[in-house]
């Protein structure tokens, strides 16, 4: 009996960490350095945050049919027009299904989306940064590290990543 429940507990153990996205490392937490991810824009191009290394990144995983994202879209739009002359590259992952660019491309016009969106309909953002739904965003500095991380609706006004934006994208001095 108790190699049976062993058996079980690793099991269920597996289990869990397959559903989390954990490969043994642990759940990306702020101050960790960013995971390896790539995805593709919806013209198809392969882009990952590699590309990005060295700049100030704001990642938005969302889907258009969740409808706090929806709500923050306004926010996200904000903070990108305020940020992008700074420095900051936003980049919005849609874990919607494949086959739904016309979907995407319809709600980017609905919202007015000007910033970086990237189609993974595979979810690999999901497991990568083991989020636990939609939307989270995921401050990353320019050295790599995560400096904020948000399950809900973000907020343009956000104090917190207002001061990390600040902070992360104030000219270098000299």
């Amino acid at each position: 009996m108790t190699i049976i429940r062993r058996l079980s507990s690793i099991l269920v153990a597996a289990s869990i960490l397959a559903v989390c996205g954990c490969d043994g490392h642990g759940v990306p937490q702020v101050g960790d350095a960013a995971p390896e991810y790539g995805a593709a824009r919806l013209d198809g191009k392969p882009v990952s945050l590699a590309d990005l290394r060295g700049q100030t990144v704001l990642l938005n995983v969302w889907a258009t049919w969740c409808h706090p994202c929806r709500a923050e879209m306004p926010d996200l739009q904000r903070l990108h027009q305020a940020n992008a002359a700074r420095g900051l590259h936003l980049v919005g992952v849609t874990v919607d299904d494949a086959g739904t660019d016309v979907e995407i491309r319809y709600f980017m016009e609905e919202f007015g989306v000007t910033y970086d969106v990237w189609h993974d309909p595979s979810q690999d953002v999901s497991s990568t940064f083991a989020t636990v739904g939609v939307p989270t965003t995921f401050l990353i500095g320019k050295d790599g590290r995560i400096l904020w991380k948000h399950v809900g609706p973000v907020k343009a006004d956000d104090p917190e990543l207002n001061r990390l934006l600040d902070q992360e994208l104030a000219p270098a001095s000299t």
